[in-house]
């Protein structure tokens, strides 16, 4: 089986300051793999190695994400080939315009059977991806996936809903998005590192960046909220009743 795996990159939350008045200073922030992509890596490699397939990884963005060592870390992760399309114009993208520019790159895969993305991005979370990347190319689309088995030539799913939890069959190829628990992310051994080296990877141009649908008119950090810092001794009398009806009251 041959799966496309769609990533982004996004800027390392630990480095991301705050400033006086609530916006966010990226400047010292370099860029990484999304938490929730790095399980559609792993979940997209073990259904490969199970099926003696192949991964494809793409993915869209600024200049900054054609960076040697982070391409490095997505091929050591079981990817067999990496695609990505690196320009400024593809800065700050919504889902629509996302899952235009993918589409794109999915298209010079020569044959695929499935499209992975993760659940959401570490950055925005909008969980619209997957299915305006379906939606663009004809194909079914499940969410909320973390199980999966191949049966012929459809996809056995296990979906997570609210309260539920259900079994889908969808005709390939397809598009799913997986949460967490669907594949945890391997760590990376120094022979998987030296390796990606030598595997295929390529910068591409996607064509122009299409308009997208949202107009973000501010971006800030909510501000904290004020700490009473109150401490109680455990020895006092009736300090387990008052930490017990302090903590009611927050609730």
């Amino acid at each position: 089986m041959n799966i496309v795996a769609a990533f982004k990159v996004v800027p390392d939350d630990q480095d991301i300051q705050v400033l006086e008045d609530g916006s966010l200073d990226y400047s010292k922030a370099k860029g990484v793999v999304s938490a929730y992509d790095l399980n559609a890596l792993e979940f997209s490699a073990r259904i490969a190695a199970e099926t003696g397939g192949s991964v494809t990884a793409v993915s869209a963005g600024p200049v900054s994400i054609d960076d040697p060592k982070l391409k490095k870390n997505v091929l050591a992760r079981g990817i067999d080939e990496l695609i990505m399309a690196a320009d400024d114009g593809y800065g700050d993208m919504d889902a629509r315009a996302t899952a235009a520019v993918l589409a794109s790159l999915v298209e010079r895969v020569a044959a695929f059977d499935l499209i992975v993305c993760g659940g959401g991005s570490a950055d925005n979370y909008a969980q619209q991806v997957d299915v305006q990347l379906a939606a663009k190319m004809g194909l079914p689309v499940v969410n909320g996936v973390v199980k999966a088995e191949v049966r012929g030539s459809s996809l056995v799913v296990e979906r997570v809903v609210e309260q539920a939890v259900e079994t889908i069959e969808v005709p390939l190829p397809a598009v799913v998005s997986v949460l967490p628990d669907a594949a945890e992310p391997r760590i990376p051994g120094m022979k998987d590192i030296l390796a990606a080296g030598k595997k295929p990877m390529s910068t591409v141009d996607a064509g122009s960046a299409v308009e997208g649908a949202i107009e973000v008119v501010s971006c800030k950090a909510p501000k904290g909220a004020d700490r009473k810092l109150e401490v109680l001794d455990a020895s006092d009398d009736g300090a387990i009743e008052r930490f017990a009806a302090a903590l009611k009251a927050s609730l």
